[in-house]
């Protein structure tokens, strides 16, 4: 008894090439998703933040980002907060990890004494590492 195939015509030689047909689709489709998500993954808060020509340096692992709009109002995290409410909660976060930064990002016509009064309540709450947050310059 021989085992083999029934039918007796020659066997179409194998594909030597890859389809990349399945590959482009879901490349697409990443893109699209991409495109959609990565506006929502930026701050809500309009600002128009002063330029520099210092390096980007990224964000570090535990920061906490305080915004202080064109209006004076601030916000924590994206959060409106009260100057109370916000040393309350930046004490609690200092008594967790001194260490942590607060990322400061203040608007370019938001008065300069309004960004030293909640640079005073991150001091007086025990947070001391503050980086101020600015656009780079186009070169």
């Amino acid at each position: 008894m021989a085992f083999g195939r029934l039918s007796s015509r020659p066997s179409d030689p194998p594909m030597g090439e890859i389809n990349v047909t399945p590959l482009v689709d879901v490349m697409l489709v990443l893109l699209v998703i991409f495109m959609v998500t990565a506006p929502l993954m930026s701050s809500a808060i309009r600002l128009d933040l002063p330029q520099s020509e210092g390096v980007d340096t990224g964000a570090l692992a535990s920061s906490v980002v305080l915004v202080v709009d064109a209006q004076g109002a601030l916000y924590l995290n994206d959060q409106a907060i009260t100057a109370q409410d916000l040393k309350a909660h930046l004490s609690r976060v200092a008594l967790r990890n001194p260490q942590t930064e607060l990322e400061l990002r203040a608007d370019a016509t938001v008065s300069y004494g309004r960004v030293v009064e909640a640079m005073g309540l991150a001091q007086k709450a025990g947070l001391t590492r503050i980086g101020f947050v600015a656009q780079l310059a186009a070169p």
